[in-house]
């Protein structure tokens, strides 16, 4: 099996290296950044499996627009980023779930905790994860779950990692309603109180991303979400 590697984003120079050893005695492979321009740079260059971010970065760039970049960026926006936020923090924690990040940990963590939360979400992000269906083909929308791509008449889509693993729970329960709980679980992993809205949120972005085909997701009021493609055959 090869080696996850997780990008450390910490100012912190003895949480960085408690975070370093704690994972490096996992088995994961990693890199570390003290700042945001580092983290970037590393993010962009190496690819990382997964990022662990602070919110709180020095400089003129806190963790939070860290994400935004990481999340618009063509070559890192299927990272997976679990955000770090000083516990009670509320609003980082919707912020950085708005923003993409696939889950947060508040400060101060158990590294017990810290690694099963790095273990689901990478077990959530891998290809061919759990058992959702391959793909989908219908019009000019294509899906492919173990490419991690979504393009529309050929062109690509810009999902993000989160956006994606929604788009994949829809489908595989295509013709279903899924309840906005539903999703918090299989897509967040998270007891965060209150993130419905958040779930909300990233249905608009999706829906915006879709183009012609936004309207494939339906809004069941009161409940959730179904994918209920036009009448056509499926490729």
């Amino acid at each position: 099996m090869t080696q996850k590697s997780i990008l450390v984003v910490e100012d912190n120079l003895e949480t960085r290296e408690l975070l370093a050893y704690n994972l490096q005695a996992a088995g994961y492979a990693v890199r570390t950044a003290g700042d945001a321009a580092r983290a970037l740079e590393l993010a962009a260059r190496a690819r990382p499996d997964l990022v662990l971010l602070d919110v709180m970065l020095p400089g003129g760039m806190d963790g939070l627009e860290v994400c935004r970049r990481l999340k618009q960026d063509e070559r890192t926006r299927g990272v997976p980023v679990i955000m770090l936020t000083a516990l009670g923090d509320e609003m980082d924690r919707i912020v950085g779930l708005e923003l993409g990040a696939e889950d947060y940990v508040p400060k101060p963590f158990s590294p017990r905790e810290l690694l099963l939360r790095i273990k689901a979400v990478l077990r959530r992000s891998g290809p061919g994860s759990g058992e959702a269906a391959s793909g989908f083909s219908q019009g000019g929308l294509a899906i492919d779950f173990e490419a991690h791509s979504v393009t529309i008449d050929g062109a690509d889509a810009g999902l993000t990692s989160t956006e994606h693993k929604i788009l994949r729970e829809l489908v595989r329960s295509k013709g279903r309603v899924l309840q906005r709980d539903r999703l918090l679980d299989t897509v967040w992993d998270t007891d965060f109180d209150g993130t419905s809205r958040t779930v909300d949120t990233h249905m608009r972005r999706l829906r915006g991303k879709l183009g012609p085909y936004a309207d494939w997701i339906e809004t069941v009021r009161g409940v959730g979400y179904r994918f209920k493609p036009q009448a056509g055959p499926e490729k």
